[in-house]
């Protein structure tokens, strides 16, 4: 057999070949230098019994039908007259081009099959690409396919919905195929392309875990499977199209994995240094993470000069540095039925345009940016009437949100968008897109991505010092192919405090906080209804790249007070914090969400704790930090006092003064906070002596 070693500082991965497509033999911890590979692949054939093929076949990277893997394939394929092609590849060679490019070819049916992979720091890249001599039609490709040599007791799949995206869903292995799918054109609320495999006794800071993320904006497909033999596999590709064309080459998306030995912080850390250092366009690190003001849920609809103007100078005495001008302010925009692609500004809104308002905001000391959904489309707009045949699907098809889809595929489609973004650009001092996406596709169609992609790539060329928000009726389109071409993601549109600290703490597995918008919104929350504290609102936004969505008129003069402390706070700490190690907590009372962001050179940190619901402890119990130097003395405060419970009656030191603690005694035996209500938050910060 063929072999090849892959390392990083902590991982080894042995790729071998036994005349067919390369396989992963091994994957975990760093091997000695010393271990003979070809002694390791000996060891690796498997026993088989009864009721099987007379071989226990390996799952390569591409394990294909018609060879008697009964497994879910690689790859299906079919002739231009739709017979099914069985593709029997055998391995030529393999290159070091940016990585390692593994080459095998079927010379019967004209096929070469390309498996690539790069080392990024912790983080694997795979991508797959296939050539064809003749046109064919690609029911499906995975990824290079990853083995779990039976290591892993569980996964965690990602689900959601709309306002409640992130949701973990813990799942047993089990044989059989569990199947998640994107069909909608987008990454989805739904079906984050995220996969995390741990065994029952991981936590946070402990034990074996493994994280995949398939960077595609334009809707996915994972296959996981346990076969009868044992074996699995997982897999990840494009959402199955209905617009699959006959092609010569079509390549996956890349897909990213991280092995850790330390929990899931430690696939965390590893793909957020991932993003930070190659995903991220570079202007990131140049620039502190402005604090936003957006007017969406102040005004919605209802522009009017004399109102933002207003709002605006309120937002700047809390603390804002950059005002978005959201939905509302082009056509005739008055609610969410008409004017979606007649990029024009409203005269009835703004008779003498956007000037005006621009003007003012950057005369009070703020950038100014505006919101736009460009791939839409409505039905009674001047767009639509005149150009019928530029939407995307049937005409007659079911609307979503009152609108339809433009087809990015068509020249002139591309054309009209970027003249009538870059007039308003041009004409007008914006520095920053939000870029919303409110609808799912009438049927899924992966050029319709692409064609995104090109898009924003062109406006980024002509407008490099525009900033672009990724927004899909909040969290719908959220991946490394998007966060590679924009510079902020919205999480969600539920500014509910509560639900979205957890639905922050978990999309950080995958994402740097610098790039999760976090908003303090409305004292009533207008997605859930439920009423919070200003303490909290404020907070939870300050943990991420902070923002203001209310009207700030509503605000009393303690939240305002209090308001102005929380930004303040932001400011003077986002510099270190948007480059930090970030970990969760493990807490002993799981009624408390907890995380800690441990600056690079380990000299200070911030931890944030929120009580999410009723405690069945009548003492809190502590909570224990991780991440901290052992040996060193913190000084840590407790940043929130006035945040204890009415019922809270003990003496608690941190409540009233600052205390002097080592890095482990934080880490082993915790801090001791007062009895919180639901709803409650503690911030604790804490500076190496």
């Amino acid at each position: 057999m063929n072999a090849w070693r892959l390392d990083t500082q902590e991982q080894t991965v042995i790729i071998s070949s036994n005349g067919g497509i390369p396989f992963i033999a091994y994957w975990d911890v760093k091997l000695t230098s010393k271990e003979d590979l070809a002694q390791l692949l000996d060891s690796f054939p498997q026993d088989f019994s009864g009721g099987v093929m007379d071989k226990a076949e390996y799952i390569n990277f591409c394990p294909t039908s018609g060879d008697g893997f009964l497994g879910q394939p690689g790859i299906i394929l079919h002739d231009e007259n739709g017979i099914d092609i069985l593709p029997n590849f055998k391995f030529i060679d393999a290159k070091k081009e940016g990585g390692m490019v593994f080459e095998s070819r079927d010379e019967y049916n004209g096929l070469s099959i390309f498996h690539k992979i790069s080392i990024h720091g912790e983080v694997f890249k795979f991508q797959t690409t296939l050539q064809s001599k003749k046109p064919i039609n690609v029911g499906w490709l995975s990824a290079p396919i990853i083995p779990d040599f039976c290591s892993s007791e569980e996964f965690v799949q990602v689900s959601g919905n709309w306002t409640n995206e992130f949701c973990f869903d813990r799942l047993t292995w089990r044989p059989g195929v569990v199947v998640k799918e994107s069909r909608s054109g987008r990454t989805s609320h739904e079906n984050f392309p995220g996969l995390i495999l741990l065994n029952k006794n991981t936590t946070n800071s402990d034990g074996s875990a493994v994280g995949f993320h398939y960077g595609w904006s334009g809707g996915h497909r994972m296959q996981i499977e346990e076969l009868s033999t044992g074996q699995r596999q997982i897999q990840f590709g494009h959402s199955q199209s209905f617009k699959n064309a006959l092609t010569q080459k079509i390549s996956t998306a890349p897909m990213f994995v991280s092995k850790s030995s330390k929990g899931l912080n430690g696939i965390a850390q590893s793909f957020q240094s991932f993003v930070r250092k190659e995903i991220l366009p570079s202007t990131l690190e140049k620039l502190p993470r402005p604090v936003h003001y957006n007017c969406w849920e102040a005004i919605y609809f209802k522009h009017s000069l004399k109102d933002l103007k207003e709002i605006a100078k309120l937002a700047v005495t809390l603390g804002a540095e950059r005002f978005v001008l959201d939905d509302g302010w082009f056509g005739l925009r008055d609610d969410d039925t008409s004017s979606l692609g007649d990029w024009e500004i409203d005269k009835r809104k703004y008779p003498e345009g956007l000037a005006p308002l621009i003007e003012y905001v950057n005369q009070i000391g703020m950038e100014f940016g505006i919101w736009f959904e460009p791939e839409m489309v409505s039905p009674n707009s001047k767009l639509f009437k005149n150009n019928p045949d530029w939407i995307l699907g049937k005409k007659n098809q079911t609307l979503g949100r009152n609108q339809l889809v433009l087809d990015l595929n068509i020249k002139e489609v591309q054309s009209y968008l970027f003249e009538k973004i870059s007039k308003i650009l041009f004409e007008n001092k914006i520095s920053y897109i939000k870029w919303d996406h409110n609808r799912v596709l009438p049927f899924p169609d992966h050029n319709q991505a692409n064609g995104f992609y090109r898009l924003l790539d062109k406006l980024r060329t002509a407008f490099p010092n525009v900033e672009f928000e990724s927004c899909s009726s909040g969290g719908g389109r959220i991946d490394y192919g998007v966060l590679s071409t924009t510079h902020r993601v919205w999480l969600s549109d539920s500014n509910d405090a509560m639900v979205r600290f957890k639905m922050q703490n978990n999309a950080s597995i995958w994402l740097p906080s610098e790039v999760v918008g976090s908003h303090v919104g409305p004292r009533k929350c207008h997605t859930s209804g439920r009423i919070f504290d200003i303490s909290l609102r404020a907070w939870v936004a300050a943990s991420r790249h902070m923002g203001f969505e209310m009207d700030p008129r509503e605000l009393t003069d303690e939240e305002v007070k209090i308001l102005r402390t929380v930004t303040n706070w932001y400011k003077e700490n986002r510099y270190w914090m948007h480059k930090a190690i970030f970990h969760r907590l493990d807490l002993s009372d799981k009624s408390q969400i907890g995380e800690i962001q441990v600056s690079i050179d380990n000299e200070k940190f911030v931890s944030f704790v929120v009580q999410m619901e009723q405690s069945v402890y009548s003492s809190p119990k502590p909570v224990m930090l991780t991440g901290l130097d052992a040996n060193s003395i913190y000084k840590i405060n407790l940043i929130t006092p006035d945040n204890a419970a009415q019922v809270s009656r003990g003496r608690i030191a941190l409540r009233d003064k600052e205390l002097l603690l080592s890095g482990q005694f934080l880490m082993s035996r915790g801090v001791n906070l007062p009895c919180a209500f639901p709803g409650s938050i503690w911030v604790i910060e804490g500076h190496k002596i």
